[in-house]
């Protein structure tokens, strides 16, 4: 007849508990009326309790099932307010008229949109990362989540939409919420994560990242050399968990290719020869520093052309295609290393 599903009412009005070994359970004797209450994001909402049936309430008297247990545990705890996803709104009238027969009083009740994927389909837990976990080991700020987290829905009433905790407390209103779902977007995510980590000093991002570098093997490291790694590569990460990626060359010898070494395909036997020149103009400098690197290569640049130079620099120190300025990782790493790392370079382009 095309209605909804219930219980239909076969051991309604017995006279005495049924006999025999049949499973057997506690049910509510439903009345058939209008349940209508005000939903704080929704607006007044009602259902025709006359489809519901009798629902199902315990097992016996010392097993309650759902609706019974958080009826019974929220007048306990004296609950104010019932905040949950819009999925469970056809709960709600089934709670209430729990409540209002043992004669409970109301919370006031806010349901959430759901939270949804780019394509708009439910976010489930087979979405690749629904735990907050997840995000807490890839490096993600707290506080940046849960900013994420209160604009799933939700708006201020300004444009404004980066906020600390405390500043979320002060501004949050329900009546602020949307009906709609909200999409889960991955890159504002990001974008509020980065936002987060401009706020925090040097000194700060240290302190949060150890953890991280340890849990990769990196702990043989001098927390005045980690603030320096952190002054140049904290524009280039999202999350402490790119940290590793982006500048795990600081902590370790980087592995390449020696092709890496050569800028726009230039022959290798000449990629040597310029870094052979790079390597005896850096053994050279007494004060081993950015701008005194840069001084001391600027004839080298000038005859070999800008890229021809700096770009096997960076390879040979980072063995990466992209990183912060070369003579930055050169002053970070130091005279020896720097030197110790040409000569590998050096031997790769040798051996080819």
């Amino acid at each position: 007849q095309g209605l909804p599903p219930k219980y239909g009412g076969h051991c309604r009005n017995l006279s005495e508990p049924p006999k025999g070994k049949e499973p057997q359970v506690i049910r509510f004797k439903m009345p058939e009326v209008k349940v209508e209450f005000k939903d704080v994001i929704r607006g007044t909402v009602a259902f025709d309790a006359s489809l519901f049936g009798d629902i199902a309430i315990a097992k016996d008297i010392k097993s309650p099932f759902h609706h019974l247990a958080v009826v019974v545990d929220d007048e306990e705890m004296r609950v104010s307010h019932v905040i949950r996803g819009e999925d469970l709104l056809s709960n709600t009238p089934r709670q209430i008229l729990l409540q209002r027969a043992l004669g409970f009083r109301e919370p006031t009740y806010a349901h959430l949109p759901l939270i949804l994927n780019a394509d708009r389909s439910k976010l489930s837990k087979r979405f690749a990362e629904t735990s907050l976990l997840d995000y807490k080991r890839q490096g993600y700020l707290p506080e940046a989540v849960v900013n994420f987290c209160a604009f799933l829905g939700w708006h201020p009433k300004g444009d404004r939409e980066v906020f600390s905790p405390d500043e979320l407390i002060g501004e949050f209103d329900l009546k602020r919420v949307q009906k709609a779902g909200a999409v889960f977007d991955v890159k504002k995510l990001e974008w509020l994560q980065k936002k987060h980590l401009e706020k925090l000093s040097d000194k700060e991002i240290v302190n949060k990242l150890r953890p991280v570098l340890e849990a990769a093997g990196i702990t043989t490291t001098t927390k005045a050399f980690l603030t320096n790694v952190v002054s140049v590569e904290r524009e280039r990460i999202t999350t402490f968990g790119d940290f590793a990626d982006t500048a795990g060359f600081f902590f370790q010898l980087p592995e390449y290719q020696p092709t890496l070494l050569a800028w726009q395909k230039e022959d290798l036997s000449k990629v040597k020869i310029v870094l052979e020149k790079t390597a005896k103009i850096l053994d050279g400098l007494e004060e081993f520093k950015k701008n005194t690197i840069g001084e001391a290569l600027a004839p080298l640049i000038e005859q070999e052309g800008r890229g021809s130079v700096f770009w096997p620099l960076r390879a040979a120190l980072s063995g990466l295609p992209a990183s912060p300025d070369p003579m930055e990782i050169a002053e970070i790493l130091g005279k020896k290393e720097v030197l110790r790392r040409l000569g590998i370079a050096i031997e790769k382009l040798r051996n080819v």
